[in-house]
């Protein structure tokens, strides 16, 4: 049989499930990233030769793959957030974003030390790779698209937390290489650490994020004003603006993540209601749904050919540790004195769905250092994926149409 035809048929069959399966399961408490995991595993254990998908024996190929899959989804969630940028109205995932994830990042790390036995410097990566919530995977409890309006509280929190988490959870990966042994002294790496990847790095990706909105504002919106551009090509301007962004941002050494999503609000806050918004957002959705039928194909077939075989006890209890304490906990704790109602604060704490980001900062910090335990760390991370995966893909629908009808009847909340 030839393998080349096989994959054609089988990515040709993913690409039409993922055109028709939102709509088909918008009803039923069961999202289609579980569908692609399963039909990975279902897949990669027909003897058609498939090639085996292990990240630690492909190690740029997975940084690569999951690194251009969150950018394309990081585009796109910026361009469909039609609240604009002000700290007041931005409070609940600014909050988020600092003291959540700081909370999480530590209470994981010293649980991954404790509990599951991890070097420091493992532990850490453990921990700064699972604390961002994904933008790629949580599109059941977003922001709709472009001014289709409906951006409740959960939703736009969800959202923008998803956005800006990716890039701020980055120092702390390279937090985790500080921590690795080295020939130089461990008081001047955190120094170097502080100054450069705390510092440095977050300044440049947030003034090369916004520089970059800004031109590429003009250029999309300005420019076509006098020269005149078919609307149909604004969809691979989206493409456009997301790797030039990221592209120059990492080769000042600032954090890609943070730019794209900057320049994606920054632009989107340029003529808000121009219809490009909806043809740029529409041409990145669809990308990024192809390359999550890859990855998701690829995770399943990991999951047959043994990337939870070095998970352990203590390894799976800290993913459901994160889940349905931490994560829930830090996030009550950070939401308390917000403007949510309970219940608003209950679902956002909740739903930290974990996905592609983690995926990538794990595959780019093993290409950068040498952890101990590297084999656990993927198992660990990977479980905690699957299980996000499936819990929260099972509660998304019932609960976020609960808080709608909640909310259309209109019944009055504790704060």
């Amino acid at each position: 049989m030839n393998l080349y035809n096989i994959l054609l048929v089988l990515l040709g069959i993913a690409i039409m499930g993922v055109a028709w399966l939102p709509s088909l399961l918008a009803k039923f408490p069961l999202s289609y990233p579980i569908l692609y995991v399963a039909l990975g595993m279902l897949v990669y254990t027909l003897p058609i030769g498939l090639p085996i998908p292990n990240p630690l024996q492909h190690k740029e190929l997975t940084t690569h793959l999951t690194e251009i899959c969150v950018i394309v989804s990081l585009t796109g969630t910026g361009l469909k957030i039609d609240r604009p940028f002000a700290f007041r109205e931005w409070a609940i995932p600014l909050r988020l974003i600092s003291l959540a994830m700081l909370l999480t990042i530590g209470l994981l790390a010293l649980a991954g030390w404790l509990l599951a036995a991890l070097p420091l410097a493992s532990a850490m990566l453990l921990a700064a790779a699972s604390a961002p919530t994904d933008p790629v995977l949580a599109g059941d409890v977003q922001v709709g698209d472009p001014n289709e309006g409906g951006e409740d509280t959960v939703r736009f929190g969800l959202t923008a937390e998803a956005g800006l988490n990716d890039g701020l959870a980055f120092p702390f990966v390279h937090l985790a290489l500080a921590l690795l042994p080295a020939m130089i002294p461990l008081e001047d790496r955190l120094l170097h650490w502080l100054w450069k990847d705390l510092g440095y790095r977050l300044v440049v990706g947030v003034l090369a994020g916004w520089l970059s909105g800004k031109l590429l504002a003009f250029l999309i919106v300005g420019l076509p004003k006098k020269i005149s551009i078919k609307a149909a090509a604004y969809g691979f301007v989206a493409l456009a603006v997301t790797f030039i962004t990221y592209g120059v941002t990492e080769l000042l050494q600032g954090y890609g993540f943070l730019a794209v999503f900057i320049a994606a609000i920054t632009l989107r806050a340029y003529e808000r209601t121009h219809e490009y918004h909806q043809q740029m957002h529409a041409f990145s959705d669809q990308v990024e749904r192809l390359l999550i039928v890859i990855l998701l194909i690829f995770f399943g077939g990991s999951i047959v050919h043994g990337l939870l075989g070095s998970l352990t006890l203590r390894g799976a209890l800290l993913g459901i540790i994160l889940l349905l304490v931490i994560r829930p906990l830090v996030g009550m704790i950070t939401l308390s004195k917000s403007k949510a109602t309970l219940s608003e604060r209950w679902i956002i704490s909740g739903f930290g769905i974990r996905g592609i980001g983690s995926f990538f900062y794990v595959a780019y910090a093993l290409q950068k250092g040498n952890f101990a335990q590297a084999e656990e760390i993927w198992a660990i991370i990977g479980f905690t994926v699957l299980a996000s995966i499936v819990l929260h893909g099972i509660l998304a629908t019932p609960v976020m149409n609960w808080l709608d009808q909640r909310r259309e009847r209109h019944l009055p909340e504790p704060k």
